[in-house]
């Protein structure tokens, strides 16, 4: 029954990709960045709550205060799935996300992401990458525009840490810019690689910003990491417990 609800969400994701953005392209690509961005992810919202009709995925969020009012930050999050890549869109608004640009190159899902100016990397070529990161991630932060970062740089599956990288540090140390860490567990409901969607309850910390200025890549780095490591360490042993 499980692979038959997930077949239903992705039949209506598709169509309402294909469709809404088709109309993106068509009608808000010369629209303001800002209002651009809000017509963009607003099918996003569909996504997440026919994802929790048809599939019982829900999410419970906790320290959404700790977000930044009014100024830019560089938002630092655990990758476990494609969940989390839909829900920032309407947590973050507007956002740039660092991605990588083979993203940009699917048919109409790519196409409508470009319109979002994220920052898409070459992951083959790692110190153009870091330079691209550097520039263009200072570019949107002084435009006002948070960037968010998976610092272990692909997917990790739910209950595993994977390497954490400096990439969000570094930008965040060299635009003098907080760092806000956050945690999930999505992984565990939307498994990287199984179609099917387990059903329950995805659990989401926002940490308080970390401040940068006066301070070492490495000491952000290891106080933003440290805390994401903690945090889904526990996390896993609450689910386990369950």
């Amino acid at each position: 029954m499980s692979y038959v609800r997930a077949f239903l969400f992705y039949l209506v994701m598709v169509i309402a990709t294909v469709v809404h953005s088709t109309l993106c392209l068509i009608f808000a690509s010369w629209l303001p960045f800002r209002l651009r961005f809000k017509i963009v992810s607003s099918v996003n919202h569909l996504f997440i709550g026919w994802l929790r009709l048809v599939c019982g995925v829900r999410y419970q969020l906790a320290g959404q205060e700790n977000l930044p009012q009014g100024r830019p930050y560089v938002l630092l999050v655990n990758h476990q799935s494609e969940w989390e890549t839909i829900y920032l869109q309407l947590l973050v608004q507007p956002i740039s996300t660092v991605l990588k640009k083979e993203l940009l190159r699917i048919p109409f899902f790519g196409w409508a992401l470009s319109l979002l100016r994220p920052i898409a990397i070459d992951r083959s070529q790692r110190t153009g990458a870091i330079k691209q990161l550097l520039k263009q991630g200072k570019q949107r932060l002084e435009e006002g525009v948070p960037v968010v970062i998976f610092p272990q740089g692909t997917r990790v599956a739910a209950g595993q840490l994977g390497t954490f990288n400096k990439g969000g540090a570094m930008l965040a140390c060299s635009a003098k810019v907080p760092v806000v860490p956050m945690v999930h567990n999505a992984g565990e409901h939307w498994p990287s690689g199984r179609f099917a969607k387990i059903p329950g309850l995805i659990r989401i910390e926002i940490g308080e910003p970390i401040a940068t200025e006066g301070r070492s890549v490495d000491e952000v780095f290891q106080q933003s990491t440290g805390w994401i490591q903690s945090r889904l360490e526990g996390t896993a042993d609450v689910e386990v417990a369950d």
